[in-house]
């Protein structure tokens, strides 16, 4: 059984996610909150799987509440969910721990997809982010050891591209003669790299 928690000011909203997860075989949703610092006291009890959590509660609030929830549990997958896919912070909270958004508005078939993919490997980036994923492991290697270090391996550098490029999760399997898993596998690593190399002050 996957076990889920949401945090999300509406509760409306909170309410959904909840009969959505429950509805869902091998899916419970465990606890639900209306904002961080009461998740965060609760969360090392509960011992979730994988935490959604809203994007328009105050940015310094998410992003708190992603970076303790994570060094809390370092293995819990941490989805945001988001209004807009082109959310300017996506990509700041990338980088404090979560491995991917999920658009409100999707279908409930698409956010139970997007939960699955995340818990495989990472949610599927648009090229907008791809673009800033790249372009901060460029900065990366040009600090590390004077360039001559590289993060990205050539396969990931790759999928990312393709990402750019407006391909499609199976476009890029099928580009690159991948397997599904394989590409699973090479996203969690980009994520995986996203979290482990940051080292920016998000909560200043």
């Amino acid at each position: 059984m996957i076990k889920v928690i949401v945090v999300d000011d509406s509760e409306t909203i909170r309410e959904g996610l909840k009969t959505l997860i429950n509805r869902t075989e091998g899916y419970s949703c465990i606890g639900s909150f209306p904002e961080c610092s009461s998740m965060l006291n609760e969360i090392k009890e509960l011992n979730p799987d994988v935490l959604l959590i809203d994007f328009s509660l105050p940015k310094e609030e998410s992003l708190k509440g992603i970076k303790e929830a994570k060094s809390i549990l370092p293995a819990l997958t941490i989805l945001i969910l988001t209004v807009y896919e082109e959310n300017e912070h996506i990509f700041e909270a990338l980088l404090a721990g979560a491995s991917g958004y999920l658009v409100k508005k999707n279908p409930s078939k698409k956010l139970i997809r997007g939960i699955n993919d995340a818990l495989l490997g990472g949610t599927y980036m648009n090229s907008s982010i791809a673009f800033k994923v790249i372009e901060y492991f460029n900065q990366k290697r040009i600090k590390t050891l004077n360039g001559n270090s590289e993060i990205l391996a050539k396969l990931e550098k790759e999928i990312l591209n393709k990402l750019t490029d407006g391909y499609n999760f199976k476009a890029i399997a099928d580009s690159l003669g991948l397997s599904i898993e394989t590409l699973q596998s090479n996203y969690k690593s980009i994520y995986k790299k996203l979290h482990v190399q940051s080292d920016i002050k998000l909560l200043q």
